[in-house]
């Protein structure tokens, strides 16, 4: 299995930097909806302490825990990609301390910086396969266990 890719470690220093004079820092309480699935992604967040589910409404009434996101975890990646919709809902598990992002102020700053738009864009693909390694090993467990995996 890949190792998992932290956003801002993975970035080189100089981008790191100029990303990083972005950020703001914020906080959201225990089990706070941070977004919704089909709602409109112009940000993302880098985890700074707390833990984070990311989940799927499989009916009316009813959530999967897809993901769980700890410190140094990229929330968000759906800003990078036209619809620009979330794909998934999150909510805070513990309290969250988060560095947040606007979506339309990165995307300006990678077209000025093009190595830190393709550093940036490589770094969330790294985060992307990763986590859909984990997913596909999670289905696969239980499958192997004769549960359902859809």
């Amino acid at each position: 299995m890949t190792k998992a890719t932290k956003l801002l470690t993975a970035l080189p220093p100089p981008q790191r930097r100029s990303l990083m004079a972005l950020a703001r820092e914020v906080s959201f309480p225990e089990d706070t909806r941070i977004f919704e699935a089909g709602g409109r992604a112009d940000r993302f967040w880098v985890i700074r302490s707390g833990a984070v589910t990311l989940d799927q409404r499989v009916n009316a009434l009813q959530r999967v825990t897809v993901a769980s996101l700890g410190a140094g975890d990229l929330l968000g990646w759906s800003w990078l990609f036209p619809p620009h919709e979330w794909d998934f809902g999150a909510e805070a598990f513990s309290p969250v301390r988060a560095y947040e992002f606007e979506a339309a102020a990165v995307l300006r700053l990678c077209e000025e910086d093009t190595q830190l738009g393709l550093s940036l864009v490589r770094s969330v693909a790294e985060i992307l396969a990763h986590r859909l390694e984990t997913t596909r090993g999670k289905l696969m467990e239980n499958a192997g266990r004769g549960r359902s995996v859809l």
